[in-house]
């Protein structure tokens, strides 16, 4: 039997070294639990990085995607699926959008909201603003859109055409633009940025901004979409409506699949041969995603609960940072939380390993929670537990 030795063993044979993997090697997963090799449990306040929102193995999506597999896999864009079509449907229906367009990822779909951005605005006006310390994916194109230089080193010359402003800086926004902007392109909240929250009224402020100047504003809910902050999208809790969105991660459950949502006068601009994916959008895909849409539409609690266990897990962390000093800020909405430390944040996330909670970081400094938005009382409480042991093990 494999072991989890054996299996990272034979991994750093084969495989590029591209990526700091925690040494733990996972088999199965339920809900909220994830079992190794040697079948030790647990607790996941990861998801996939943000992925598994139903938890893994959600019945639901499960069972549409065993169906699916039954009786269609793939076909390819050439030709039109039910599938995709409900999905789409489902998507705009509980949208702003008039249209979606299906990728694999979350940067194919920022890739997708770029060029059609470009090809909305004319040829003049190609420029798209983001914010220093945003994170829109690792093609060229969106490490370029990308405001944190660590993840473009050693890659130039990356694509011109993106401007870089401060966070949280409207005044910077409308400095920034000019005759060739086409759009600005922001998260509601920056995930990979270190969990940072913009000051209230910003993006009320963006839109009317963009508004004024004649651009679009595109929105990157690849992180804080699909109920990961306490409603479907971000956007509604600011009661504003960007001209673009593009989402990911928690939208399949661990199925990859990307989807740009755009109004009319926007996704026009992409007609036939300007964009495509062979596999974006497929059967398996969009019925993954369209469990996990129902579901999230059929059964209120999932979004409820995500607010009640978000409140919790962070009245906890704001606790346990009154008694440890390595704890800077704890921040966060919904069950996107972070914990801002006064060193780097590898060995707490490696301690608490250890104790058989998994965490992610978000920059070098920060530990992210993003648990399943399952999460029970139980299972906060019992993370704050070991979280807890696992400070006490590095300060």
């Amino acid at each position: 039997m494999a072991t989890t030795d054996s299996i990272i063993a034979r991994a750093d044979r084969v495989l590029f070294r591209n990526y700091a993997r925690f040494p733990v090697a996972l088999t199965k997963g339920r809900d909220c639990r994830l079992y190794d090799a040697e079948g030790r449990a647990y607790l996941d306040f990861v998801a996939g990085i943000a992925v598994a929102s139903l938890g893994h193995c959600h019945p639901k999506v499960t069972v549409a995607v065993q169906k699916q597999a039954q009786r269609l896999v793939h076909v390819s864009n050439l030709y039109y699926t039910l599938p995709q079509v409900e999905l789409a449907e489902a998507l705009v229906e509980a949208s702003f959008a008039d249209r979606a367009f299906f990728c694999n990822s979350g940067a194919e779909a920022n890739e997708a909201a770029i060029k059609m951005a470009r090809k909305a605005m004319g040829p003049t006006r190609f420029e798209i603003i983001t914010l220093e310390g945003s994170f829109h994916g690792r093609t060229l194109n969106t490490m370029a859109a990308t405001g944190q230089d660590k993840v473009k080193a050693g890659f130039d010359p990356l694509p011109p055409g993106f401007v870089h402003v401060p966070f949280g800086d409207v005044d910077a926004v409308a400095k920034a633009v000019g005759p060739t902007t086409a759009a600005v392109m922001v998260e509601p909240v920056q995930g990979e940025g270190g969990v940072r929250l913009p000051p209230p009224g910003y993006l009320t402020e963006l839109r009317a901004l963009c508004d004024r100047e004649g651009i679009l504003l595109i929105l990157d809910e690849i992180q804080t979409g699909v109920g990961r902050l306490g409603t479907l999208f971000a956007y509604e809790q600011d009661g504003i409506v960007p001209d673009a969105m593009t989402l990911a991660k928690g939208l399949g459950n661990g199925f990859p699949i990307g989807a740009l949502l755009a109004r009319e006068a926007c996704a026009s601009a992409l007609t036939a041969g300007t964009h495509g994916t062979t596999f974006g959008g497929g059967p398996l895909a969009s019925a993954a995603a369209l469990a996990v849409l129902t579901t999230l539409r059929d059964d209120p609690w999932v979004l409820e609960n995500t607010v009640r266990m978000g409140k919790r897990l962070m009245d906890g962390l704001s606790a346990l940072a009154a008694k440890h000093p390595q704890i800077r800020d704890v921040r966060g909405r919904g069950l996107l939380i972070g914990c801002e430390l006064d060193r780097p944040a590898r060995p707490l996330a490696e301690a608490c390993l250890t104790q058989g909670l998994l965490v992610s970081l978000a920059g070098s400094g920060v530990i992210r929670f993003s648990p399943p938005l399952t999460v029970r009382d139980a299972d906060v409480e019992e993370a704050l537990g070991l979280f807890a042991r696992a400070l006490e093990r590095t300060a």
